[in-house]
């Protein structure tokens, strides 16, 4: 299963064309796109659910909108030039660390996860695990699956120590992590390729271990704030 062609280009064509009058001429257009995603997304959902169970998910659950937020931005432009989806217990508005797959043709695709600008009690919590328990983390870190896909851990990290650890902790440069996510390219020819829904599943298996986790170590905050 893949993203038809005409998808792709009506992104393409929308990155060129960021204003209301041509996206109003081009909805049937857009309409056709989202569905497009939408089959591959509940595609995609059904085959996670066989190892890491999100619930009764479906594509409109995870989906994000085109429109933009131009509320607090320079950049008025009204459109997403990308169409994307976060797959998490919950679905798209959940705390738990999601898959989150990115379709922006041109060179821009990507599948990525994790713990993305956590609060401050979630990002506390998850300190705590990975210094507690620093052999489970560094065991899924440093598969060489997990290597071989996402070669490193990405985000934002602190300066210096964070409140509570000391310099000599040996986990001490995870520890300073302020976001936690992995990621992997994906290119527009894969994109169209029968062999898509493989790929992106096999990438959401190798991910797997590292949400669960963020999830778990995370998991009494989200709760007790419900």
């Amino acid at each position: 299963m893949h993203l038809e062609k005409s998808t792709l280009q009506f992104f393409l064509e929308l990155n060129e064309n960021n204003h209301k009058e041509w996206f109003d001429l081009n909805r049937k257009t857009y309409e056709s796109a989202k569905k497009d995603f939408a089959g591959f997304v509940d595609a995609w959902i059904a085959e996670v659910n066989q190892y890491d169970f999100l619930g009764e998910l479906v594509a409109k659950d995870v989906m994000f909108r085109i429109n933009r937020d131009v509320r607090f931005s320079k950049n008025k432009a009204p459109y997403k030039v990308n169409i994307s989806a976060a797959l998490a217990p919950g679905g798209k508005k959940s705390t738990a660390a999601p898959y989150y797959l990115h379709v922006e043709p041109g060179g821009n695709s990507f599948l990525a996860g994790g713990c993305y600008m956590p609060m401050a009690e979630e990002l506390s919590a998850l300190r705590q695990e990975i210094d507690y328990n620093s052999s489970t983390f560094l065991g899924i870190i440093e598969g060489d699956d997990f290597k071989r896909v996402f070669k490193k851990l990405e985000g934002e990290k602190l300066k210096n120590k964070p409140k509570g650890y000391e310099d000599t902790n040996v986990m001490i440069e995870y520890l300073k992590f302020k976001s936690m996510t992995v990621s992997v390219p994906i290119s527009d020819e894969e994109l169209t390729s029968g062999n898509l829904l493989k790929l992106v599943v096999g990438y959401s298996k190798v991910m797997f271990p590292f949400l669960h986790f963020l999830r778990e170590a995370t998991k009494p905050v989200a709760q007790s704030s419900l």
